[in-house]
């Protein structure tokens, strides 16, 4: 087998094959990733090669948001009971066959069932899930830098392949470009069925930081309905008003990055005669931010009261929303947003997810993160939808950005209404 190998001969060289995990699983939620945020290129282009509304198509949009964060929970059952590595083949299986059957599509219905439905289903079978069991497996040290690494590998996939595919688009069409994603996952799927596995155990190592000496014990066998674990946690969860309450700044977190500005904003500087790739080129640089933001933030929440972060976060970030439509869409003006608000585009996630582990015990960690990065999902599909309807009736994006920055500073007030955490058994969540 290729891991035991390269196992082997990374321990010559005193490197932990955890590694080898974070690098496949970046390089996998990176080009994952960046499906999720190549339609808001291909809005434009639709709309002339079809005639279908910016509603029509963001309609689609908001029903993959919606599923994406819906199969999270999900995504997270299957992967105990079935397996990383199992679970991320299948979850690109399906998003390249989606891609692929979308090269062929002339109906609106056609759109939503694949862009929505499909990959929708597919994208949320990995999304954030993934990240952080890799990391809880994996790492026993260092597993805040390991969170925001891979945090920041989601959301800057999102953004960094959009300058290529808006170059690609404007010179070829909307399907040469969709074609390289395809292209993309493959390469993807290739490299976890290679070097993916699913526990330190199965190369004869300990996780990263454990320095004992005593044989770990096999993970029990895992006979839970996958319907069961995920609803199960729900419904103990949903007990708690700390729940609720990262649910519902996760919903505005969602809301105002992934619905609103990865979708939405190419089209709105079209609107302000800016071309569609200084456009992407504006999303890209946000990535480079936030991937420097979000892996600052993983070690920042290792040390520093993660409310309090997490105050910070988005009320800054609703300040940035507020002001942009003030800019006046100028290159300075954008470009100071553009540096501003990546740094905080994502930076929510790993404060929350420590806040998760807290409240609820390290064994349940992830399905009750599950359920409320399907809020974060939620909140991007209302966002999507809100934002293209806002467009078609009123002929202007920037209502919506207006509601987004509100939102962000509610949700910079209600987070301090979390009690400083103490952590718990997992028995007790």
């Amino acid at each position: 087998m290729i891991s035991n190998w390269l196992s082997a001969t990374l321990a010559r060289r005193n490197i932990h094959y955890g590694w080898v995990m974070v690098a496949v699983t970046f390089l996998t939620a990176l080009i994952s990733a960046g499906t999720v945020g190549a339609p808001g290129v291909f809005i434009v282009p639709l709309q002339k090669e079809f005639g279908w509304t910016t509603a029509e198509i963001s309609s689609a949009l908001s029903i993959r948001f919606i599923l994406f964060g819906l199969m999270a929970p999900f995504a997270a059952a299957l992967m105990n009971r079935y397996g990383l590595r199992n679970v991320t083949l299948l979850a690109l299986l399906i998003v390249v066959s989606g891609l692929v059957a979308s090269l062929a599509m002339t109906q609106v219905w056609q759109l939503m069932l694949l862009w929505g439905v499909v990959i929708g289903i597919g994208t949320g079978m990995t999304a954030l899930v993934l990240g952080a069991t890799i990391a809880a497996r994996w790492f026993l040290a260092r597993r805040g830098l390991v969170v925001g690494i891979l945090t920041a590998s989601v959301a800057t996939g999102q953004l960094a392949f959009l300058p290529l595919l808006a170059s690609l688009t404007e010179a070829y069409g909307w399907r040469p470009a969709l074609a390289l994603v395809c292209v993309m996952l493959s390469v993807a799927a290739f490299a976890v069925l290679m070097t993916m596995r699913d526990r330190p155990s199965d190369v004869g190592l300990r996780p990263f930081g454990d320095e004992g000496t005593e044989p770990l014990p096999a993970p029990p066998p895992n006979t839970t309905p996958i319907m069961a674990a995920a609803l199960g946690t729900l419904r103990d969860a949903s007990k708690s008003g700390v729940f609720w309450i990262l649910f519902a700044t996760f919903f505005i977190c969602g809301a105002s990055t992934n619905g609103l500005v990865q979708v939405h904003l190419i089209p709105m500087c079209l609107d302000f005669g800016i071309p569609q790739v200084q456009a992407a080129s504006l999303l890209a640089a946000m990535g480079i931010f936030d991937f420097v933001g979000t892996i600052a933030s993983g070690w920042l929440s290792d040390r520093y009261d993660n409310r309090k972060l997490l105050f910070w976060y988005y009320g800054l970030r609703g300040l940035s929303l507020l002001l942009l439509p003030f800019s006046d869409f100028t290159l300075y003006g954008l470009s100071l947003f553009a540096m501003f608000y990546g740094l905080d585009w994502i930076a929510t996630v790993p404060p929350t997810v420590r806040l998760t582990a807290q409240r609820f015990g390290a064994e349940r960690a992830n399905l009750v993160f599950g359920w409320i990065f399907a809020g974060h999902q939620l909140g991007a599909g209302v966002a999507a939808f809100g934002a293209g309807l806002s467009r078609t009736m009123l002929q202007s994006y920037l209502p919506a950005f207006f509601v987004a920055g509100a939102l962000c500073i509610v949700a910079a007030l209600i987070v301090l209404a979390i009690s400083r955490p103490k952590p718990v058994v997992a028995a007790a969540a």
